[in-house]
């Protein structure tokens, strides 16, 4: 493998998927969805997050002739059940902003005790080529909802998703620190480990 396409029309999540590989595989080549004008945006008609993770993957494979790469994501949220989850980026509406669904959400859990604000970022990332078997791989990042937006770093869900082992949220972080612990970049080391037996 000497190319990766990251199937993602998503600037923020495109860069930070890039960092984490890109900083393990340097000569490999990464490339997005940018870079192949007119690849499909695939509706993602799954109900879970794997099945949304292979679609967006092999309709990008199918598009390009190369390996390509695809997460889902979602924010579950224990006081809020089945409200989030593979819906979390159409929570509210997908027209709306984060900032608002944020506003939406601690409005929502205003009143619920610390204890029982518990949730958790899910990650599935899946990697397909047109000629073979798609993999699958998961990893979740625990944590509670803050009482208010902090830090100005990440993007999503991240300014309200507290880390109490850390007395910060996942915005408060830098970069490097946020790949370490996150959902997102404890998948990717997963896929990286994989990767590593191919490049």
């Amino acid at each position: 493998m000497r190319r990766l396409v990251i199937a993602t029309h998503n600037s923020k999540k495109a860069r930070e998927m890039h960092q984490i590989l890109g900083t393990r595989f340097p000569g490999l080549e990464l490339l997005t969805l940018a870079d192949y004008p007119g690849a499909p945006e695939p509706e993602e008609t799954g109900d879970t997050y794997e099945a949304n993770a292979i679609i967006k993957a092999e309709s990008a494979a199918q598009f390009t002739g190369e390996w390509a790469l695809a997460d889902d994501a979602g924010l579950e949220i224990d006081a809020l059940p089945g409200e989030l989850g593979v819906y979390s980026k159409r929570f509210a509406g997908e027209d709306t902003s984060f900032a608002e669904k944020m506003v939406r959400i601690l409005a929502n859990l205003e009143g619920v005790p610390e204890a029982q604000r518990g949730a958790r970022f899910r990650c599935f990332v899946a990697l397909a080529h047109p000629e073979t078997e798609t993999s699958v791989f998961s990893a979740t990042c625990e944590g509670r909802i803050a009482e208010e937006p902090s830090g100005a770093g990440g993007f999503g869900y991240d300014p309200i998703f507290w880390l109490p082992e850390l007395g910060c949220t996942m915005a408060d972080l830098t970069a490097e620190q946020k790949h370490a612990i996150s959902h997102r970049g404890k998948v990717l080391a997963e896929v990286a480990d994989h990767l590593a037996t191919m490049i």
